[in-house]
């Protein structure tokens, strides 16, 4: 679609108050994409419906989504409904793209929870919700597909109590389920809706509940405002006194639930089939927040004194924003942009205040999904794009050059996955320094380094699929002929014991010399769960200054850089507290390199001493098998050094729910087509890393494993 200039665009106060930023997140294949569609469908933004199993979705406009049927990349687009304006991002399912719901999650207000029916609550599920919970949003949920062989309304509603420690309380009921689904009914009018099977769903009609229902349809109304009484005093005076309530009273006691995340409304459908989602657009005006409904955020001025400021939803103040995602253009680097405070104009010159430079906006978009609307200012609540930025991240944060402030960054999870990577001719050397630098930028969630000992680059992702869609990028988007090696588990090290190092940095090569001098302690860092963590701390405990506090940071510096390669195999070392205890320097030589080279030979020394052990990825496992094959997977998980945790039965299905080492998981796909004639499926996401048994680590450091 060509660009298109949009006119007189509403100032905000009223607006505000009509305006939704929501993502869909979902396990994979729970239909995520396919309610996305319906929404743009049914508000008016498309005229056509686009199909996942036919490649014409289009929230899933690239070409590997269209082939594979999966999302990778997560879409936004803004559709009207009733008066409101809802900010729509489609989120992946898949572990391997876990990075594109984070940095999404980080800059909604609200989202909605799809699940399929006769599943529940899925491994990934959990995963996209507690980084939902993470950001403190309200969030809908929605049961799909009970049209579905083996739907459950019941079981799934348990399942997100039980599994997600939610508040799920249905304001609808299914009619009928399975292959008898045809409608619901609204508990809040406490209507039955029925949907015109001749035009799949498109059209429906509200009727009186049908009396084999009235009594089951008494009851979850009955709970859902008991529910609903405890946020609203004159509601729960009503319901105590067996007063009429009206209707309105009750929605506004959902919605203030809704706001405080301790009150989960659930709706039911089946997407596919078109049944349900108008009714959830419904719900998604009525009880998810706008911007001025979320709490004020936080950020703190650049500098050592990290004093708060507070960013509120006001367009009248100084601009603030966020940076949260950017894709590589024909025509410049296309950075996605979270307005909390003020107006973003082109042509404006702002601060990007995470790597202290100004950056120009040349040109501001509305997206829908691949497409764009040219528009000339932004406003607080807004999600755009911008063209223009150089030097800007995912996670910096974007501001007034008078109003410096700083906004909490995204964290990603670590890479577990890693493959080399080589040109096949001297002429695509460039090119490939090139093509992973805009990856890089592009994705926070890959890595790469060059190996010298091999003279290979080394490319680390989440996941087998994550590092198969970067190569595809490479070399059909980017134009790069490459070989590649086989995907090897990322390991990393750690230490047992407490231990010291000392590191003695000295040169004299004529005239000013080079002088530094570190003594330092190394001991085991654990996490709340007594675990090993994931991080490495650093404390200055000298005493008496017998190094200057400005070759401080050069020491800290140098440690971070000793741990990245460990003396076991070379692997990363995490689960680290160094600590400087002493040292010396020289009043003409010493510098900052010479004590960050210092650093580095001192922990380097230290590591040797303090019982270096590796690491092991650990992932969550969920298979799905018919239950005359339970055993066989069992024990193939069980020889995979896998640990189960968990089965139960849905239907005829078995699931299993396991923790493996993720180094026996590869090729466990066509193991498991093989070992259940077709019919088992399994997803896995990571879980920690954990101590990997003394024979296998003998063998990953011998190169046989």
């Amino acid at each position: 679609m060509s660009p298109k200039r949009i006119a007189n665009r509403k100032t905000m106060s009223d607006s505000l108050s009509k305006l939704r930023n929501i993502g869909v997140m979902a396990h994979i294949d729970a239909g995520k994409t396919t309610v996305s569609e319906r929404i743009l469908y049914f508000s008016g933004k498309t005229y056509k419906i686009g199909e996942v199993h036919e490649g014409t979705a289009v929230m899933d406009y690239l070409e590997e989504e269209q082939q594979r049927g999966i999302t990778i990349t997560s879409a936004a687009t803004r559709c009207p409904w009733n008066g409101y304006q809802i900010n729509l991002i489609d989120t992946p399912g898949h572990v391997d793209f876990t990075a594109e719901v984070e940095r999404s999650l980080r800059v909604l207000d609200g989202a909605v929870a799809v699940f399929d029916s006769s599943e529940g609550v899925q491994a990934q599920s959990e995963t996209v919700w507690r980084q939902g919970q993470k950001y403190h949003l309200p969030c809908l949920c929605f049961l799909n597909k009970m049209d579905k062989t083996g739907a459950d309304f019941e079981m799934s509603v348990q399942s997100i109590r039980d599994k997600l420690g939610a508040h799920p309380v249905p304001v609808q009921y299914p009619i009928g389920q399975d292959s008898t689904f045809e409608g619901l009914i609204d508990l809040v009018t406490m209507k039955a809706i029925y949907f015109h099977q001749e035009d799949v769903g498109s059209t429906y009609e509200e009727k009186e509940i049908p009396d084999s229902l009235r009594d089951t349809a008494e009851h979850w109304r009955h709970d859902m405002i008991e529910a609903a009484a405890e946020f609203d005093e004159h509601l729960m005076d009503a319901y105590v006194h067996n007063e009429p309530m009206d209707n309105q009273a009750i929605v506004a006691a959902i919605r203030k639930g809704t706001l405080t995340g301790r009150f989960h409304p659930v709706f039911v459908g089946a997407a596919l089939r078109n049944i349900g989602i108008r009714k959830l657009l419904d719900g998604v005006t009525a009880y998810l927040p706008s911007p001025l409904d979320r709490p004020d955020i936080f950020g703190h001025k650049p500098g050592h004194d990290k004093k708060d400021v507070k960013i509120t939803c006001d367009p009248k103040k100084p601009f603030v924003g966020l940076a949260f995602k950017i894709t590589g253009d024909k025509h410049g680097d296309l950075y996605f942009v979270r307005v909390y405070q003020g107006r973003l104009q082109k042509g404006s010159r702002i601060y990007n205040s995470t790597r202290d430079c100004k950056e120009n906006i040349t040109r501001l978009f509305e997206m829908h999904a691949s497409s764009r609307d040219i528009i000339d200012s932004a406003q607080a609540g807004d999600i755009v794009a911008v063209i223009g930025l150089k030097e800007t991240l995912t996670g910096d944060t974007l501001c007034d050059t008078r109003f410096p402030v700083i906004l909490e960054s995204i964290s990603f999870p670590e890479t577990v996955v890693s493959m080399s990577i080589e040109p096949k001719s001297s002429a695509d050397r460039m090119k490939l320094s090139e093509a992973l630098n805009v990856l890089r930028r592009e994705d926070p969630t890959f890595t790469f380094r060059y190996d010298a000992e091999t003279g290979q680059t080394i490319m680390c992702g989440m996941g087998e699929l994550h590092l198969e869609i970067l190569q595809h990028k490479i070399t059909r988007d980017l134009g790069v002929d490459i070989r590649v090696g086989r995907p090897r588990v990322a390991y990393k090290e750690a230490i047992t014991h407490t231990a010291g190092g000392e590191g003695k940095f000295v040169k004299q090569t004529g005239g000013r010399g080079q002088y530094g001098h570190a003594i330092i302690e190394i001991e085991p860092l654990f996490d709340e769960n007594q675990h090993i963590s994931m991080k490495i701390e650093f404390e200055n405990a000298i005493i008496g200054g017998s190094i200057p506090k400005e070759y401080i940071p050069g020491v800290e510096r140098g440690i971070r850089m000793g741990l990245t390669t460990g003396c076991l195999g070379g692997f990363p070392v995490v689960g680290v507290k160094a600590r400087l205890l002493d040292g010396s320097f020289h009043a003409v030589d010493s510098s900052e390199l010479a004590f960050e080279q210092a650093g580095m030979l001192a922990v380097r020394e230290a590591l040797r001493d303090a019982g270096p052990i590796l690491l092991e990825p650990i992932m969550n496992v969920e298979v799905t098998v018919p239950d005359n094959y339970y055993g066989a997977v069992q024990g193939n998980l069980i020889a995979k050094r896998g640990m189960i945790t968990d089965t139960r039965v849905h239907s005829n299905v078995r699931v299993i729910d396991a923790k493996v080492p993720l180094s026996e998981m590869f090729g466990y796909a066509g193991e498991l087509r093989g070992a259940t004639a077709g019919r088992g499926s399994f997803t896995m996401e990571p879980l920690c890393y954990e101590r990997t048994p003394e024979q296998i680590s003998e063998k990953i450091l011998a190169g046989f494993y």
